[in-house]
């Protein structure tokens, strides 16, 4: 990796800027000096890392590599506490499948790992693959629940034992950052998405969610980005470099048909959607695009919405008018889940404010061709083996086109399976976290890079830049 400058050529932070030593010379052992702040922002001391050419470079490796998890044993065992979703096992959504991913690859290497669950009805296991796990009650409302969890979550760290560093996962748990710290705990701050563009969140969620990206900026000692347009996003914004660390995709293969039949599915020829019925998820305009079309093989819809009624209904009503579309609510049988990805023609994902999204990693994982909404994380992701769509419109030559004999969805699906395979490993990703955590503990800060203001340009012009505002989120953010 060549040696570059902290800043780009147009003077924004590198996606991620560590120590020019290599990533197991950063693990510090305990007693080893930290390196003060001045080191850490000396740019020739600083390089950029891009870990998607690292992945790319070490690819071919993958068969060869020992189980459960690559890389050479730590130098030092952290205890490390994950905090700020609803926890493991996970049966959710991707916060919860990558604490589950990582946090149990951690655990195999040596590292005591305290993941904070919400408590739910039944059973309240002590540990989960390896890890210890704390369970606290949360407010059942939509903008209280992951609040008061984390809240609770942040007050039983500074009561208990100290944590070597703590993963704290999505910006909105910002203002619980500093009572964790307050016991000494080094923090990183998943940001997450741009979740103040979500349709969901009235003018006050939106403002609460822009004072939090500020905060996390104020008081983390990392950022961790899950795709570069939001690295990009953090850099223009506020002038700091994050981390950019994506999620992993498992490879379905071998997969069953026997749970296609109850609902008249033939593999290969059925369109899949898997999405919360949200906005910006734009599962409305792919149903809206579906049925101007010609398609002949039925849509396949999975997901629903607690706190979006309307929204539900519109989808609810456009899908009643046409037989072809089969809505199947949520599909809580993980089995039957691989099975539609695995044999769906191809999965259609409308999701595009998020980051890396879990569940298009798992449509590529499967082999399944994607056809996606055009904004710049699902291209990072997909690349030029995706069809993109930006309207009902654009989505309906689409449908028609990969119906065709013409087109070799099996062969599309298959190299999207090796795009996920060498750029989206678990492995990767867990020993990525590993290295984070080992600096963090070992001193290393990007506090004080940033007093958390914004740039002059605004939010809105920057988020402009990475992605333009869909006609639905428009209207549903009026």
């Amino acid at each position: 990796m060549s040696e570059l400058r902290d800043d780009d050529a147009e003077g924004r932070p590198s996606f991620r800027a560590v120590d020019a030593g290599s990533a197991a010379a950063s693990a510090l052992p305990a007693e080893e000096p930290t390196r003060r702040r001045s080191d850490r922002r000396n740019a020739a001391r600083l390089r950029i890392v891009d870990p998607f050419e690292e992945m790319l470079a070490d690819a071919a490796s993958v068969a060869d590599a020992p189980a459960p998890i690559r890389g050479t044993a730590p130098e030092r065992k952290l205890r490390i506490a994950m905090v700020g979703t609803r926890g493991v096992p996970a049966a959710y959504g991707g916060f919860e499948t990558a604490v589950e991913e990582i946090g149990q690859r951690l655990a195999a290497r040596g590292h005591e790992i305290t993941v904070y669950c919400r408590t739910q009805d039944g059973n309240r296991p002590a540990e989960h693959l390896g890890m210890k796990l704390v369970h606290l009650p949360a407010l059942k409302k939509k903008t209280l629940e992951t609040l008061s969890h984390s809240a609770l979550s942040a007050l039983h760290m500074l009561g208990g034992q100290r944590q070597d560093m703590a993963f704290v996962f999505n910006a909105a748990n910002a203002p619980f950052v500093p009572i964790i710290k307050a016991k000494g705990v080094p923090v990183a701050v998943h940001v997450d998405g741009l979740e103040w563009k979500r349709g969901k969140w009235g003018k006050w969620g939106r403002r609460y969610y822009r004072m939090a990206e500020e905060l996390s900026v104020r008081t983390a000692d990392a950022l961790i980005s899950d795709a570069r347009g939001i690295a990009d996003y953090y850099a223009e914004e506020f002038g700091i470099p994050t981390e950019l660390l994506t999620y992993g995709s498992s490879q379905l293969t071998d997969i069953g048909t026997d749970k296609l039949a109850k609902h008249g599915l033939l593999p290969g020829q059925f369109h899949l959607v898997v999405a919360r019925f949200e906005p910006e998820n734009h599962v409305d305009v792919i149903v809206e695009g579906y049925t101007a079309s010609n398609a002949k093989y039925p849509l396949v819809v999975v997901g629903s919405a607690p706190y979006a009624a309307e929204y539900t209904d519109r989808i609810a009503a456009m899908a009643a008018a046409d037989p072809r579309i089969h809505m199947l609510g949520g599909v809580w049988d993980q089995d039957e889940l691989n099975q539609l990805y695995a044999h769906a023609r191809t999965y259609l994902h409308g999701h595009s404010v998020g980051g890396t999204n879990p569940s298009l990693l798992r449509a590529m994982g499967a082999g399944t061709a994607v056809v996606a909404y055009d904004v710049v994380f699902n291209r990072e992701v997909t690349g030029s083996d995706g069809l993109y769509f930006s309207d009902a419109t654009a989505l309906v030559p689409i449908l028609e086109r990969i119906e065709s004999a013409e087109w070799k969805h099996i062969a599309v699906g298959a190299a999207l399976r090796q795009r996920a395979e060498a750029m989206y490993d678990w492995d990767k990703v867990a020993l990525g976290y590993e290295e984070l955590a080992m600096r963090l503990a070992g001193g290393e800060s990007i506090h004080g890079m940033s007093k958390g203001r914004r740039r002059s340009k605004g939010w809105e012009a920057t988020a402009a830049q990475i992605l333009p505002e869909s006609s639905s989120a428009r209207a549903a953010s009026r």
